[in-house]
């Protein structure tokens, strides 16, 4: 279980395809600490750690990770948010996050606000997930908040910190992103049968 707390951003250094599979190379400041069998969350999306080596570490996304995520589109020299597992003795900072990726979204529109950026996503709701007004999302792993929660559509706003150290600030309008829609809510609408 993750908390949407990015640690830090990482480079993918080699993508190498192998059947359905794909293994991603990463470099990080914090590869060097981690472990093989380790789950790590590398833009939202929960991947173990299978490889390490000084401070880069090698993941692999089978068919059905890539169908359901933007892991298909990462190329040498993408910058990813990644987030250790959630310690049991630790703060609890985000929200709960499974690093299982629902469904990609697009980034519809940027703004600078002058000292903080409001990003507008679109997603397809016809695959039932929904967001509520100053609810939870997971965006690339990033724990946010929503406002214009509409179907298939939300906002959120990002603070510099977030901006400058996650890779917020190389997102750019029509991209896709990984969005993982927050847990309670899917439980409620499963109890509620709507689902």
């Amino acid at each position: 279980m993750f908390t949407g707390i990015i640690e830090t951003v990482g480079v993918v250094k080699q993508v190498e395809a192998e059947n359905s599979n794909v293994t991603f190379c990463i470099e990080s400041e914090i590869s060097n600490q981690l472990r093989i069998d380790q789950s790590v969350s590398h833009d939202g999306v929960c991947l173990t750690v299978t490889k390490v080596d000084g401070n880069k570490h090698w993941v692999t996304a089978i068919h059905e990770t890539l169908q359901k995520s933007n892991l298909g589109s990462w190329r040498i020299g993408t910058k990813i948010n990644l987030e250790r597992c959630m310690v049991a003795n630790g703060r609890f900072d985000g929200h709960i996050v499974q690093g299982h990726a629902d469904q990609v979204g697009v980034v519809k529109s940027i703004k600078d606000e002058n000292g903080s950026w409001l990003f507008d996503f679109e997603y397809d709701a016809a695959l039932g997930n929904v967001t509520v007004e100053k609810g939870s999302i997971s965006v690339n792993g990033v724990s946010l908040t929503c406002f214009n929660s509409r179907v298939g559509a939300f906002s959120v706003a990002i603070i510099p910190y977030t901006y400058e150290h996650t890779g917020f600030g190389q997102l750019k309008a029509g991209e896709k992103v990984n969005l993982e829609f927050d847990i309670i809510g899917k439980y409620v609408k499963r109890l509620l049968g709507k689902v």
